[in-house]
Parts: structure tokens; C-alpha cells; sequence
């Protein structure tokens, strides 16, 4: 004999109430795209998800800092070619001046480019960037956080790069040594225009430095930017795995529970267009 009671049908009523939810879950999920979406799912699952998440925000504002050091870095390296390019056009035009066959016109025309070499070299040292940022700090480097405990000098400052040259012992900078230059080019005397042209080599050699400083800075921001997308990459992937649906997995169970449940309801329905009696008999 079959006891059915309404103990029985109630336990039933539930059971099938409790499949139906797990099918819509397993709906929502097909649907998003992420398996959990709610602490109660699975409540170790999600404060993991919850501390990657925490890391990748993290992760991501260095990504930012990053992008931002990379850019003034460009820039600097940037002005930094183009002080390469005049103290090296400064130093041909040294070396005309230098010649004895040079006339009047001539040495005319050298100083004018050489102060023009000289006005152009001072604005790139005192440029700013689109933010109104100096291209190179001043007095001191600023430093700019790109992961946890490290901050890094992403330029030079601009008396680094113009002053503290050091010709035969005098300490200089890059204008004092193109207004010598100038005079030297003025004067008469072959002695000062070949002193001058040492200067501006050694100020051509003191840029050149600065330019391979700049590109370990340079160095050093390219392989924090790899290490933090590797990083964000692998935070990626343990996220996906834990949150993500496996759609192949999930169609496949929400079709089992959507047969249970058909089934279920079917012999539910059944059973209740009986009568007692046949419950009984």
C-alpha cells in the first residue's frame, strides 16, 4: 500500500519549487555569463572573487600610473633628441666658425643660428606637457607609484640636464656654454672659438648621458608595465575560472533538471486526478 499524505505532497510541492529555482539560476547564469552571482551560491567561491576583484582595481589604478610615467617618459626622451640635434648642429657650426676662410656674412649667419640654437634649447628645458606639467622636473625627480612599494623617477630634472657640465674643471651649464660660443664666434681670437667648440662637445657628451640615464628610466617603466599585465592577466583568468559559466556543463545539468522536473510535475499531476480510493486500493 501507497501512504500519501499532505505531509507528503507538501515535501513534493517543495522539492519541485527547489528544482525550478535551480533551473532559473542555471537560466541567469547562461544568460550572464557568471555562475555567481550572489554570496549564498557558494560563499567561499565568492570572497575570492571578491579580493581578486579588490587586486584587479588595484592593479589597474598602477596600470594608470604606468601609462601616465610612460607618457612624460616619451616626452622627455623626445626633448631630449631634439637637444641632441642642436648641440650637434652647434658644434658644426663651431667648427665653420673655427675656419680661418669664414668672412664677416659668414660668421653673421653663425651667430644668428647659434642664438636661435640657444632660444630653442631653453624652451624645450622649460616646456610642459599637455597637462601643464613641466617635461622635466624641477630640483627634485617626482616620483610615481607603479606597484605595491615602488615608485620609480620616470624623468630627469631640468638642472640635470643643463647644468653641472664639466668643462677643464669649470662647472657649466648648456646656455652658458652656447653664450660663450656666440662671444667666441664675435671675437677675433681662434683661441676662444677652439675652447668653445670643446665646451660644446662636452655639452654634446653631457646630453648623451642624460639620453641613456632617460632610457634605463625608460627600460625600467616598459618592464613594470609587463609585469603588471601579466598580472592583470592572470588575476583574469583566476576570476573567470571561479565566476564564470561553463556553458557546456550548465546546459547540460539544466536539461537533466528540466526532465526531473517534467517528469515530476506529470506524475504530481496524476496522482492528484486520483480518488482516494484508488489511492488506496
Amino acid at each position: 500500500m501507497v501512504a500519501i499524505t499532505s505531509q507528503t505532497m507538501a515535501d513534493e510541492i517543495r522539492r519541485q519549487q527547489r528544482l525550478a529555482q535551480s533551473i532559473a539560476t542555471d537560466q541567469a547564469a547562461i544568460s550572464s555569463g557568471k555562475k555567481i552571482t550572489a554570496p549564498s551560491q557558494d560563499p567561499q567561491s565568492w570572497v575570492q572573487i571578491s579580493e581578486i576583484g579588490r587586486a584587479q582595481a588595484q592593479n589597474s589604478a598602477w596600470v594608470d600610473n604606468v601609462s601616465y610615467a610612460t607618457s612624460r617618459a616619451n616626452k622627455a626622451e623626445a626633448n631630449l633628441d631634439e637637444l641632441n640635434t642642436l648641440f650637434s648642429r652647434a658644434r658644426e657650426l663651431m667648427v665653420t666658425a673655427s675656419s680661418s676662410t669664414i668672412d664677416g656674412p659668414g660668421k653673421t649667419a653663425v651667430v644668428a643660428e647659434l642664438e636661435g640654437i640657444r632660444a630653442s634649447m631653453a624652451d624645450l628645458l622649460n616646456e610642459k606637457d599637455y597637462q601643464g606639467l613641466p617635461v622635466f622636473d624641477d630640483t627634485i625627480a617626482t616620483q610615481v607609484p607603479v606597484s605595491r612599494g615602488l615608485a620609480l623617477d620616470v624623468v630627469g630634472t631640468r638642472q640635470s640636464i643643463s647644468d653641472g657640465i664639466d668643462v677643464n674643471g669649470t662647472p657649466m651649464t648648456l646656455d652658458q656654454i652656447l653664450a660663450d660660443a656666440i662671444a667666441a664666434v664675435n671675437s677675433a681670437d681662434p683661441t676662444d672659438r677652439e675652447n668653445s667648440l670643446k665646451a660644446v662637445e662636452k655639452g654634446l657628451d653631457h646630453i648623451i648621458l642624460q639620453q641613456s640615464v632617460q632610457g634605463i628610466r625608460s627600460d625600467r617603466i616598459a618592464a613594470v608595465a609587463e609585469r603588471l599585465t601579466d598580472t592583470g592577466l592572470s588575476l583574469s583568468e583566476r576570476r573567470s575560472g571561479l565566476e564564470d559559466t561553463d556553458l557546456t556543463e550548465v546546459i547540460a545539468g539544466m536539461q537533466a533538471k528540466l526532465l526531473s522536473l517534467e517528469a515530476a510535475q506529470s506524475a504530481f499531476a496524476r496522482i492528484n486526478r486520483q480518488s482516494l480510493f484508488d489511492l488506496i486500493r
